[in-house]
């Protein structure tokens, strides 16, 4: 019976001791990261903001709202000073500039491929009934109808009579050919756009 209480009293003992550990472990931990973000950031207010996210609007530290700030209300000639500033303080060197006459050349190549490019060819066209012959107005219905086949007769007979009409849009070049064909047959002037 003793033996049983001395292992659970070993456990319970260690139990806490483990316990204890972890909980020295975690304050360290929380200590060491405070200590870390203290140096690279400023205080331990600064907190690392969560990523962007798409479609969001960005959140920037207050720090640099306020560079941005202070940046805009300088004039011209101390956007130039702020510059050469940075510049020697970053090391950063100035690119090469250009000379004239290189900049030309290229200039002109650049209109030779314009005037070489292809030009848009239009792939899509509009067939449109803009005037029909009275004589062959039942025809021209009848033709209107089997050509839409959401239409009934008496739809068919407003759309040939409140001429000009879109017929189809969006169709390629050959399908409009053959529905103009098709309506001058029946009487119908069409044009494609």
């Amino acid at each position: 019976m003793q033996a049983a209480t001395s292992v659970i009293r070993s456990k319970v003992l260690a139990s806490n001791y483990c316990r204890r550990l972890a909980l020295k472990l975690q304050v360290h931990r929380t200590y060491m990261c405070n200590c870390v973000s203290t140096r690279l950031y400023g205080t331990v207010t600064d907190a690392i903001l969560p990523p962007h996210a798409e479609g969001t609007e960005r959140i920037y530290p207050p720090k640099i709202q306020k560079l941005v700030q202070d940046i805009s209300e300088l004039t011209l000639l101390e956007v130039a000073d702020l510059n050469e500033l940075l510049k020697k303080t970053l090391n950063i060197k100035d690119a090469p500039m250009m000379s004239v006459g290189s900049v030309a050349a290229p200039v002109k190549e650049v209109e030779e491929e314009e005037e070489a490019a292809p030009v848009n060819v239009k792939m899509t066209f509009t067939v449109k009934l803009t005037k029909f012959d009275d004589t062959k107005k039942v025809q021209l219905i009848k033709e209107i109808k089997s050509l839409l086949p959401n239409m009934n007769l008496v739809q068919a007979k407003k759309f040939v009579e409140s001429a000009p009409q879109v017929v189809k849009a969006d169709i390629p070049k050959d399908e409009a050919e053959k529905l103009k064909e098709a309506l001058a047959a029946v009487g119908g002037e069409v044009e494609i756009e």
